[in-house]
């Protein structure tokens, strides 16, 4: 046998890393998978068994074959192989479900691509096998397909299988992806900071076989199929947020241009829709700069954006005289109409000569005071604070 038993610390080649949560059915024989990848590719390494409160024997069945079991207080498939992750001494760490549906021996195939200088090297079921009855036809043909293509178009990256279950490592790339959701996004958590970070990713081939249990799987299709897009649809608010804000403030904007031309009323109508298009649109543009800024201040998501270039310089102070400007701006175009009506003794208004900057002027009063509020949520999330 390769040198499983070396003493506490030193540092291995390559560590098999399986979450577990009630998997005696099939956990003795993916630990035996693991370790004959191991010995015949003379590998130093271990195999890590992530205990995520199992009570059916499977911590006892992973001691009596040899590998070392770590306990993932928090639950969740991602707390698990984060306790995993930090536990294995490996420089490259394997990851795989415990549950005997894909191949432990084809671990080579990663490890030689690490070699190679890769940082993560996904799995990918399409581009290899997948055994009639190992996923069901929901799974293969929409679920899976639909979620990494979204994947691919929201974060520019070439990932076939977003959520192939077998994937490695490098130890020092874990380390910088800095990964923190503890349910099923983590898989996609992975994919996204790695591509974000511009690691270097491969893929390999890998079988997937029918689950060895005889229970049914902790994966829900629809619960865990809209917990990853979700979590894809939060992390770009660019495309959710931003875009969408954009186009509306830019049809909002031509909207107010086109109230120069046609009948009376249709000015009148299109004025007040404008306004409100340019007020959502604003709002949403807003929310894409918070959810952004949020999601780098918790280590979730990209570290650059399109979106947050622009707030390098930004100050609360800054943003406090904006607010003030815009709001300066709307005050004076409505005051203009009121001092103009004051003038005439505060008889009938003419809608044709103060409907357009009354409505104009509470526009910028609006987005003054939601510059305003924003300021303050933009900061809050701008805080320096101390890493873990």
């Amino acid at each position: 046998m390769s040198e499983r038993g070396e003493t506490e610390g030193a540092k291995l080649d390559v560590s098999f890393v399986l979450p577990c949560l009630n998997e005696a059915e099939t956990l003795e024989r993916c630990i035996l998978a693991a370790q004959r990848c191991i010995d015949e590719h003379g590998y130093t390494g271990e195999v890590v068994v992530a205990d995520n409160g199992s009570d059916d024997g499977s911590c006892e069945i992973a001691v009596r074959n040899g590998a070392r079991v770590v306990l993932a207080e928090e639950p969740g498939y991602g707390s698990a192989l984060m306790a995993g992750f930090e536990a294995a001494r490996g420089e490259i760490v394997i990851m795989g479900d415990a549950d005997f549906s894909y191949d432990f021996e084809q671990g080579h195939r990663f490890v030689e691509r690490m070699r190679e200088g890769y940082d993560l090297v996904m799995g990918s079921r399409f581009r290899g096998e997948i055994q009639p009855g190992a996923m069901p036809p929901l799974h293969r043909w929409l679920g899976n397909p639909v979620l990494s293509a979204i994947g691919r178009v929201l974060f520019r990256t070439s990932v076939s299988d977003f959520h192939c279950g077998l994937r490695a490592l490098r130890r020092d790339a874990y380390e910088r992806l800095h990964l923190r959701t503890t349910g099923m996004e983590f898989a996609s958590e992975m994919v996204v900071k790695a591509t974000v970070l511009g690691l270097r990713i491969a893929e390999v081939p890998v079988t997937l076989r029918p689950d060895g249990r005889s229970r049914p799987p902790h994966l829900r299709t629809w619960r865990d199929g809209w917990r990853h897009l979700r979590f894809l649809l939060t992390l770009s608010p660019r495309w959710t947020l931003f875009a969408p804000g954009l186009v509306l403030m830019v049809a909002g904007l031509a909207l107010w241009v086109g109230t120069s031309f046609g009948p009376a009323r249709v000015r009148y109508h299109t004025l007040v829709v404008g306004s409100v298009l340019v007020l959502v649109g604003y709002q949403a543009v807003g929310a894409a700069v918070a959810a952004r800024l949020y999601a780098l201040a918790e280590e979730l998501g990209p570290s650059t954006s399109i979106m947050t270039r622009p707030m390098r310089g930004f100050t609360l102070e800054r943003g406090l005289v904006g607010a003030a400007v815009l709001f300066i701006i709307g005050l004076g175009m409505i005051g203009t109409v009121v001092w103009a009506w004051a003038a005439s003794g505060f008889g009938a208004l003419d809608p044709a000569e103060t409907l357009h900057p009354v409505v104009i002027g509470a526009t910028f009063l609006a987005i003054g005071v939601q510059t305003f509020f924003l300021s303050f949520v933009f900061r809050m999330f701008m805080i320096p604070r101390r890493r873990d």
